[in-house]
């Protein structure tokens, strides 16, 4: 009895260190997966999880596009897509839910010219500063194609 709690134990904690979660960014010591620059910009940066937990990092939306839409990865293998809230630095959100701004104003380390932001107040802020073109996920998707 104490040997198959033993070993149910290690297999329920094998199964929770096993677990698909995202990672923070460190920036000035994490490097691009695609370009192998070191992210610098705490306002811009990417991150793809696989299911299986496989962590890619990015320092700039079109780097994380130009590897999700290689075929690398099956798409629907990523558990987790996220990306750099511009109003947050360093925070990551939800790809899916995130506002995007388009403007050749925005400086980003790979010249996507693309910012993230959580919040849509924040986006119609910078909107009207950089005269910019109010994205939703799929159309960025597309941009990068």
């Amino acid at each position: 009895m104490r040997l198959r709690l033993f070993l149910l134990s290690i297999l329920i904690g094998g199964m929770i260190g096993c677990t698909a979660k995202p990672e923070p960014l460190v920036f000035g010591r994490d490097a691009c997966y695609t370009c192998k620059m070191t992210l610098m910009d705490r306002k811009f940066g990417a991150e793809l999880v696989t299911q299986k937990g496989k962590v890619y990092k990015f320092d700039d939306l079109n780097c994380m596009l130009s590897f999700y839409n290689s075929g690398y990865e099956d798409v629907s293998d990523f558990k987790f897509i996220q990306v750099v809230d511009f109003a947050n630095p360093e925070m990551l959100i939800d790809a899916h839910h995130a506002w995007y701004l388009k403007s050749d104003n925005i400086r980003t380390p790979m010249a996507s010219e693309v910012a993230a932001f959580e919040q849509e107040e924040a986006t119609r802020q910078y909107k009207k500063e950089w005269s910019g073109i109010l994205m939703s996920w799929g159309e960025v998707q597309t941009q990068f194609k």
